[in-house]
């Protein structure tokens, strides 16, 4: 018996290694690629100055910055509206005042989610449709989007959540082959990444405790009960966090920064209107992914069903489901120029770019083997409308922070030139909340040197009542805004010295303690 156990095990190790090494070459092939793809992408932003043109970016990088440079320093500027991964993402590079103010800080971490992405998903496709070149079509036609690459170089929480969604999916096809727990509890894993990410994760819990039942041959609703439990904990988690902050649980939904409360009721197109709900998000698609990329995902989703391939297919495409979902009773609308002459939250529609590209991977499937070089003309396919018209005008998700920032980053650059020569540092500034603060990341003036709204409960009563704050020697608001009409009303306290007035924007006011 010895020698045949030995016999046994040797052949193993003599089938199982070379493959094992193959897998690793592979992994590190993909990896090296899509970082360098990542590091290209993120140097040509930088270098064109287009890491921080959307405000939330700014926002992320100021909350993550607050955690270490603050007045009131720690866990409570994580804050409660935007979840917080990204941010704790960002602690490593954010501290360094360069990096900060360029906006590096957050497009390291966030190029690296999208490598991750990247990686889990050829793997993914790999295991779903049993070939190197269909995984090698999926990661080009998502890899090449331009819209998916500006995702990935600036601190946003897209890119982020797609890592925790394909190392998911990475788990799921893993799990469905080998009965593995391990996998189930990478499953769990990404899942608390997504929760942490995006509130999309959240509505995934349930379909994914039913996608690792329905995969598992044995024990079918203990496998459910224990994702379900397991991953549930994340949103426990940010509702006993909501309470402790402010004594609402809900605060992250019905809060006064929530989206809810920042579209302020108004209607708006797809609210409460499923047709016009589809037809917004499906032109933010179009714009997104190209017109030929969904084409491509229409075909490789029939192609999918035609050969039982399509489970993972359509979990990919809850996540899109959620995006109509919420424009249409979350109030969280997405529309772009065609038919409301705008841009706001089109990127939301990059999501269907994973699954379009995933999908396209099933045409290589059914391709005879005489036509399989067919196959590499998928992905130049895809790509055909930045072929056709080049140049980041028509990348639909740097175009919406270019519009909608232009007022912003005029009267920040102005803001922070004025403060760089008539401040001097540790005499304290009085800020207002939202964009102010990119001003002062700007100008590199540490938020510990401020007291904003982050800093409670100081904040409130400084703001209310601005000639108690005597550690501040400035103050700096936008019109209209809380600051400013608690300054207005208190004259005593602060002079007006400066107001930086730019189209299309209220005035950015800089007051001098008297």
């Amino acid at each position: 018996r010895l020698p045949g156990r030995t016999l046994t095990s040797g052949l193993k190790s003599s089938v199982s290694s070379p493959r094992s090494r193959q897998a690793v070459s592979e992994a590190g092939l993909v990896v090296a690629l899509l970082g360098l793809l990542a590091a290209g992408a993120v140097y040509w932003f930088y270098r064109h100055g287009y890491l921080l043109y959307y405000g939330d970016a700014q926002s992320h990088l100021n909350i993550a910055r607050g955690i270490l440079d603050s007045r009131t320093p720690g866990y409570n500027q994580i804050g409660n509206v935007w979840l917080p991964l990204l941010h704790l993402l960002c602690l490593p590079f954010v501290g360094n005042d360069w990096m900060w103010s360029t906006g590096l800080a957050g497009s390291i971490p966030v190029a690296a989610c999208f490598v991750l992405a990247g990686c889990c998903l050829y793997f993914a496709s790999r295991e779903v449709y049993g070939s190197a070149l269909a995984a090698t079509v999926v990661l080009t036609c998502l890899a090449l989007n331009p819209n998916i690459l500006y995702l990935a170089s600036i601190p946003m929480t897209e890119q982020v959540y797609a890592a925790g969604l394909a190392v998911l999916l990475l788990a799921l096809v893993r799990f469905r082959v080998t009965q593995r727990r391990p996998y189930v509890a990478l499953g769990i894993v990404a899942l608390w990444a997504m929760c942490l990410t995006r509130y999309d994760g959240w509505f995934l819990i349930p379909f994914a405790a039913l996608w690792f039942a329905g995969y598992a041959q044995l024990r079918q609703v203990r496998v459910a009960a224990v994702v379900l439990a397991f991953a549930s904990l994340v949103p426990l988690y940010w509702f006993a966090h909501c309470w402790w902050l402010t004594g609402n649980a809900l605060e992250f939904y019905n809060g006064p920064y929530s989206a809810l409360a920042i579209q302020g009721g108004k209607p708006y197109p797809g609210f409460h209107n499923w047709a016009e709900a589809f037809l917004y998000y499906g032109d933010a698609a179009k714009l997104c992914a190209g017109w030929p990329l969904l084409i491509l995902g229409a075909i490789g989703c029939a192609c999918a069903i035609a050969t039982e391939r399509f489970s993972p297919l359509a979990f990919l495409w809850l996540t899109p489901l959620f995006y109509l979902w919420s424009i249409h009773s979350s109030g969280n609308p997405v529309y772009g120029p065609r038919y409301f002459n705008s841009y706001y939250n089109t990127r939301y529609a990059c999501v269907i770019v994973v699954a379009s590209a995933f999908a396209v991977g099933a045409i290589v499937t059914v391709l005879p083997p005489a036509r399989k070089k067919l196959a590499y003309a998928l992905p130049l396919f895809a790509i055909l409308p930045w072929v056709l018209r080049p140049g980041s005008e028509h990348w639909i998700c740097w175009k919406e922070s270019q519009v909608n920032s232009v007022a912003r980053r005029e009267w920040t650059a102005e803001g922070a030139a004025y403060l760089e020569r008539v401040y001097w540092r540790r005499e304290g500034i009085l800020a207002s909340a939202g964009d102010v603060t990119g001003v002062l990341c700007r100008a590199g003036i540490p938020l510990a040197e401020t007291l904003n709204v982050s800093n409670v409960p100081a904040w409130y009563g400084a703001s209310t009542r601005p000639y108690l704050s005597y550690d501040t020697g400035w103050a700096m608001a936008q019109e209209g805004d809380a600051l400013s009409k608690s300054l207005h009303a208190e004259p005593r306290a602060f002079e007006l010295i400066q107001r930086i007035q730019v189209k299309g924007a209220p005035a950015l006011e800089v007051y001098r303690r008297r």
